[in-house]
């Protein structure tokens, strides 16, 4: 096992609302969807029409550019509604859940036993690939590459995330095989990041076939992104994938037990949830019975992930795919009286123009409130104090802004994707949707260099 790597740079936010290691029941919902949306970079094409009755693990759509990477269904039912956008843009698919769940059998396996063909199949057609995500570009990874390591972060430092070491409780002989299945993926290594104080999991610490690194820090230290930068930087015509530890999860049972059961044990934060807990959610499940009597009367800005990187969904809305967590914050519309001119007591900001530097401990209820809008793009350092990358993060945006590609290849395009901005977007005097803005570029990259 390594030393500890420490990440000095970053800060971290101290939201109230952090979910007790408590799991509860709740009333399944019946409704359940998938959303293209979800996933950057693919052109779906639907494999089923409304009306049609499908079984979990049954492909609902499939990726145009390459017909292998199929999106299953989480449960059996009915197709109930295609929901479109603009030029029929596939928004959304949704299933009736039958009651009782009916699973595609795809046969239990020994990963170990199997040849890499075999395994790389059987994640294809059950609906378990897009869990793999790769780098450069953070999209759904190609099964014709071949990467030079895979990447697991057991260590979450975002405000509220869902504990990584809670959720794999019990299920230490599934991460296992989703790790054996794995490591027939890569001629590299498999990288296991895990936190360097406190306690950790035995899933992690006992498990085989991986390389451990201990991480210390401010967030992002928990990002998959500054773990690769610190331990096996991604250079150009590098492939690099990553994967949730609860993915992994989902890919042991698959062998384990030979169905797609798209569980996972998720969080329910934030300031606005009135006893925050953890609840077995299925991919893709209608909020509304999990939301119930669940939340304060303030009026909510409810995020599918983390506050930082998810989706804004609504009470009746859908869990994104690869969600961990549900945050509730308050929604902010609300005028403020006498606004910025009122001294900063209470409030959390990095500036030390306010005061919250004085209480690291103390929890913040923050909403979703700008307290501004976009304003011209200035140098203030304010970036280089949270961004532990070796890369000039403002000077990266501007080459991203101009859609000069050559520039954005010197700057360290290939080594990021947004969620590693996204502390950038918090203390942005200039208010820019730095998150959007790298995406862009790394669309414009991709579709450029390949």
């Amino acid at each position: 096992m390594s030393d500890i790597i420490k990440i000095k740079k970053g800060t971290d936010i101290n939201l109230k609302g952090k979910a007790q290691r408590v799991t509860e029941s709740f009333e399944a919902p019946s409704l359940y969807a998938l959303k293209p949306s979800n996933f950057n970079g693919i052109r779906p094409k639907l494999a089923v029409k409304e009306g049609d009755e499908v079984k979990a693990g049954q492909p609902i759509y499939f990726s145009k550019d390459d017909e292998r990477i199929v999106f299953t269904s989480p449960v059996s039912g009915e197709v109930t509604e295609v929901e479109r956008g603009e030029k029929r843009k596939i928004l959304a698919i949704k299933i009736l859940a039958d009651k009782e769940i009916k699973y595609v059998d795809f046969k239990s396996a020994d990963p170990s036993k199997l040849s890499r063909e075999e395994v790389l199949e059987k994640l294809l057609t059950s609906g378990c690939w897009p869990l793999i995500v790769q780098r450069p570009y953070g999209i759904v990874a190609d099964p014709n590459a071949t990467p030079k390591s895979i990447f697991i972060s057991a260590y979450n430092t975002a405000p509220l995330a869902a504990d990584v070491q809670y959720v794999v409780a019990g299920e230490e002989a599934a991460f296992q095989t989703g790790i054996d299945a794995l490591a027939k993926l890569t001629a590299g290594k498999i990288h296991l990041s895990i936190p360097g104080k406190g306690d950790v999991a035995k899933a992690y610490t006992q498990a085989k076939g991986v390389v451990l690194h201990k991480f210390d820090g401010p967030h992002p230290a928990g990002n998959v992104g500054v773990q690769i930068h610190h331990i096996d930087p991604i250079n150009k015509g590098d492939i690099v994938w990553t994967i949730a530890p609860q993915d992994v999860i989902i890919i042991g049972k698959l062998f384990a037990e030979g169905k797609f059961i798209a569980k996972r044990k998720v969080a329910l934060a934030g300031s606005e949830v009135k006893a925050p807990k953890y609840y077995e959610i299925t991919i893709g499940a209608q909020l509304t019975n999990l939301l119930k009597e669940k939340l304060t009367p303030v009026k909510p800005r409810i995020i599918s992930g983390n506050v930082y990187t998810g989706d804004q969904v609504a009470a009746d809305g859908f869990m994104s795919f690869l969600s961990k967590e549900i945050c509730v914050i308050p929604e902010g519309d609300e005028p403020e009286f006498l606004g910025w001119i009122l001294p900063g007591f209470g409030k959390w900001s990095l500036s030390r123009a306010y005061f919250s530097w004085l209480s690291p401990k103390k929890e913040y209820v923050i909403n979703a409130n700008m307290h501004g809008e976009e304003r011209a793009y200035v140098v203030t350092g304010e970036y280089d104090s949270v961004f532990p990358f070796d890369i000039y993060p403002q000077q990266l945006i501007k080459s991203i802004m101009m859609g000069d590609i050559e520039k954005m290849e010197q700057l360290g395009i290939y080594e990021v994707i947004e969620e590693d901005f996204a502390l950038c977007e918090v203390v942005c005097t200039s208010k820019i949707a730095v998150q959007d803005t790298v995406r862009k570029g790394l669309e414009l990259a991709h579709k450029e260099l390949g």
